[in-house]
């Protein structure tokens, strides 16, 4: 997958930077809206749930347990080093490994461990990676995300990478990410494959994201 000037301009739009990463002050800062977590589908008080322990076993709970991350690889302050997913704030770069729970809504900037140098910019590789989007939108055949594409893609938080590693910019967090928006509206867990009714929704609404920071 080539880092094209898509890419460049995403990175630039959310104020980021592709080999350096933020800051600790820039994460700080950004961490606005509270940690990026996700609120389970039946959302209780503690004290009920220690009550009525068979909450913890309906079916759209036990799900919701195995889309949860737990830790990321994060690139801060030059460096990766392992957060609580809850850490994340928009505009982190993130690298992604086989077995990770994706942490957030990001968009693959690169595959492989690796970055890219100056003089690979534009060039593709003979990189690719398969991602699980099952548990998150019902998409029963895994994805693979191919070094021969050019457009941006997403990854979203829960969803699983089964192969293959990337480097990616986290662009949604907490209450923003696409699960807790399904979890809001009653579509999750999903009843079939809603894939393709959720690229189009989530494309219309990068569209007018982008409307957005342009007018800025």
């Amino acid at each position: 997958m080539p880092l094209t000037e898509s890419h460049l301009d995403l990175i630039r739009r959310h104020k980021s930077s592709y080999r350096d990463g933020l800051t600790s002050q820039e994460a700080s800062e950004r961490r606005t809206d509270g940690l990026n977590t996700v609120n389970p589908p039946i959302n209780c008080p503690k004290w009920v749930c220690c009550l009525l322990p068979c909450i913890s076993h309906i079916p759209s709970m036990k799900q919701f347990r195995l889309v949860l991350p737990e830790d990321a690889e994060v690139l801060r302050n030059k460096k990766y080093i392992r957060y609580d997913a809850a850490s994340l704030v928009v505009g982190d770069i993130v690298r992604l490994v086989e077995g990770d729970i994706v942490p957030a809504d990001v968009v693959v900037l690169s595959l492989g461990m690796e970055h890219i140098d100056d003089a690979e910019l534009g060039k593709t590789t003979d990189l690719d990676m398969t991602v699980d989007y099952l548990l998150v939108t019902g998409q029963t055949k895994p994805r693979i995300i191919s070094s021969e594409s050019a457009d941006l893609t997403t990854l979203y938080y829960g969803s699983r990478v089964l192969e293959g590693a990337c480097i990616a910019l986290v662009v949604s967090t907490g209450k923003q990410v696409l699960l807790a928006r399904l979890i809001q509206d009653g579509r999750w867990p999903p009843k079939g494959d809603i894939s393709e009714e959720i690229e189009a929704e989530e494309s219309a609404r990068d569209e007018e994201g982008i409307s957005l920071m342009s007018m800025m």
